[in-house]
C-alpha cells in the first residue's frame, strides 16, 4: 500500500496497482511510432468488424437505445447506424459490435482479451468531448476540448497497455471470472482522465470499477454458452464510462478495494492471492498485438484453422477414408476450446477448437456464417470431430507464455484407414501476429474494405478506405468528425 495525499490534504491509503494505473492514465504519454502505427490498424479494423456485425442476423436486436424513441438529436454517432445516443448507451452500442462476430484484435497471456474492445468506450467519450468543444452538445458541466483522431489514438493506447499489462501474470479465468473484467478496468481509467478528471477523480473511478468484482464465464463455456458473449465487452465497456462520469460528479472512492482484508476484491474473488503489473506501462501491448486477419474465430485456433485449411486439398475427396485426426495445441486451448459433445449455437461452435478445424477441412475456409445451423447440420462436421484427438505439446505451451514469441502453435495431421496420412502442418505465428506484421496488412486491408461493403456504397468505401492507403488521413479530423465517416446510408 502506498500513501496517497488527495486534495482534502488527509492522508489516505492507496493500493498501489490502482495508483499506477491512475498515474497512467494521466499521463501525457510519448508513443513510440510503431505503437501508433499498429493502433490505427487496430481502430480500422475494430470498426469493420463493427460494420460486418451489423450485417450479422443476430447483433442489431440488441442494440439502438434501450428504450424505444429515446434516441438523442445531439447524441453521439454510432457508426454503420443513423443512431445518435448518450455516450453510456452509445458506449455499448459500439463495443457489442466490435466484438460480437469475435473477429477483433487479440491479447494472450495469463489472461486473455480484446483490447479494442475499449474503442465501445473511448470513442463515443472522444466524440461526446468534441461535439461539446464544437458547441454541437447540449450544456454540460463537463469542458469540452479538441479531441482529434490522434487523441483518441493514443488513448486507445493506454487502454490497450492497461488491459493487456493486468493480463500478462493475473489470470482471472482460472477463479472463473470473465476477462472483460479488464475491458471495464481500461476503460473507466482512461475516459476518467479523457473527461478532464484529476488524480483523485481518476483513482475513485477505477476503485469502482474492481469494487463490481466481475462477469463468471459460464457464458462462455458449455452447457451455457450463449450470445451474452457477443455483447459482454460492450457492458463492460460502457460500465466504464458510466463510472467515469460519476467519479467526475464527485462520488466517491474506496481505496483499498483491491487489498481489503477479507472484504476486498483479491481475497473475495482472486483466491487471496495479489493483483501484480508485471511490468511498467508503456507501449508494450499495442506493439505487440495479435490481428485476426484470416478467420473469425477464438484466437487460440487460428493457427489450427490454417493449418486445416492448408491441408483440405488433401483431404476434400477423402473424408469417408479418414481414420484419425491428430491436433496438438496449447494447454490454454485445451482447457478453454477443447469441446466433446453437442454444440447448442453459433456462441458455442466459435468457442469449439474441433468444430473449426472440421470445417477448414471440410471448406477450405472458416467465415461468420459456417457457425450457423444450416452449415452445423451437415453430419460430415460432427464425424470429424469425433475422429480428432486433441493433446497438449508442453513446447508449444512453453513458447505461447515466452514474452519474447507469444506464439499460439497448432498441428494438424489427417491419418488414413490405409495406414497413410498427409503432413503433419505446423503453425507456430498466426497471421496478425508481430513476427507477421508485414505480410498481415495488405490482409487487413482487403478485411477492412469487403466489411465496409456490407454497409455503405463505393464511393463511401474509397472514402474510408483512404484509411488503408494513407494511414495518417484521419488523423487531424475531430473525434466526432471521424464517427460521422461512418453515417449510414
Amino acid at each position: 500500500m502506498t500513501n496517497y495525499q488527495s486534495d482534502d490534504n488527509s492522508l489516505q491509503p492507496i493500493d498501489e496497482v490502482i495508483l499506477a494505473l491512475a498515474e497512467y492514465a494521466l499521463l501525457d504519454l510519448q508513443v513510440s511510432d510503431e505503437a501508433l502505427d499498429t493502433i490505427r490498424y487496430c481502430t480500422m479494423d475494430a470498426l469493420g468488424c463493427g460494420m460486418l456485425a451489423l450485417a450479422d442476423p443476430h447483433c442489431p436486436r440488441v442494440l439502438g437505445p434501450l428504450v424505444e424513441g429515446a434516441e438523442m438529436s445531439n447524441g453521439v454517432l454510432v457508426p454503420g447506424t443513423n443512431w445518435r445516443l448518450d455516450p453510456v448507451r452509445a458506449a455499448f452500442n459500439v463495443g457489442a459490435i466490435v466484438r460480437w462476430l469475435d473477429f477483433n484484435d487479440t491479447w494472450l497471456a495469463a489472461e486473455w482479451g480484446h483490447p479494442s474492445d475499449n474503442l465501445g468506450g473511448l470513442l463515443p467519450v472522444a466524440s461526446y468531448l468534441s461535439q461539446l468543444q464544437a458547441g454541437l452538445g447540449s450544456s454540460s458541466s463537463i469542458a469540452g476540448k479538441s479531441f482529434t483522431f490522434r487523441d483518441l489514438l493514443v488513448a486507445m493506447i493506454k487502454a490497450y497497455e492497461i488491459q493487456g499489462v493486468l493480463a500478462l501474470n493475473n489470470s482471472f479465468n482460472r477463479v472463473g471470472l470473465d476477462h472483460v473484467l479488464l475491458v471495464r478496468v481500461a476503460t473507466t481509467a482512461v475516459t476518467a482522465a479523457m473527461l478532464g478528471g484529476n488524480k483523485d477523480q481518476v483513482v475513485n473511478a477505477i476503485t469502482n470499477a474492481f469494487a463490481d468484482g466481475g462477469a463468471l464465464r459460464s457464458y462462455r463455456h458449455a452447457p451455457n454458452t450463449g450470445s451474452r458473449k457477443s455483447w459482454a465487452a460492450g457492458d463492460a465497456t460502457s460500465r466504464g464510462v458510466w463510472l467515469a462520469l460519476m467519479a467526475l460528479r464527485g462520488e466517491m472512492g474506496y481505496r483499498s478495494i483491491l487489498t481489503a482484508p477479507k472484504w476486498g476484491f483479491c481475497d473475495v474473488l482472486f483466491g487471496e492471492k495479489p493483483i501484480r503489473l508485471e511490468r511498467e506501462l508503456g507501449c508494450y501491448v499495442a506493439e505487440n498485438i495479435l490481428f485476426k486477419v484470416s478467420f473469425p474465430a477464438e484466437f487460440h485456433a487460428q493457427t489450427a484453422v490454417e493449418a486445416a485449411v492448408q491441408l483440405h486439398p488433401q483431404v476434400a475427396n477423402r473424408f469417408d477414408e479418414i481414420e484419425r485426426i491428430e491436433l496438438r495445441t496449447q494447454e490454454s486451448a485445451v482447457r478453454i476450446i477443447s469441446k466433446s459433445g453437442p454444440l447448442h449455437n453459433p456462441a458455442d461452435r466459435d468457442h469449439c477448437l474441433q468444430y473449426m478445424v472440421a470445417i477448414g477441412l471440410l471448406h477450405g475456409d472458416l467465415a461468420a456464417e459456417h457457425y450457423e445451423d444450416d452449415c452445423a447440420a451437415d453430419p460430415r462436421v460432427d464425424q470429424l470431430r469425433s475422429l480428432m484427438q486433441v493433446a497438449e505439446n508442453e513446447s508449444y505451451t512453453v513458447s505461447y507464455l515466452d514474452p519474447e514469441k507469444r506464439s499460439i502453435a497448432n498441428s494438424v495431421c489427417v491419418h488414413f484407414k490405409d495406414g497413410k496420412a498427409t503432413e503433419t502442418v505446423e503453425i507456430e505465428y498466426p497471421l496478425g501476429h508481430r513476427r507477421r506484421r508485414d505480410e498481415s496488412k495488405p490482409v487487413l486491408h482487403k478485411k477492412f474494405y469487403d466489411a465496409l461493403a456490407t454497409r455503405f456504397s463505393t464511393e463511401q468505401c474509397d472514402k474510408l478506405s483512404r484509411w488503408t492507403t494513407e494511414p495518417t488521413c484521419f488523423d487531424d479530423l475531430q473525434a466526432h468528425e471521424l464517427a460521422e465517416l461512418f453515417l449510414a446510408d
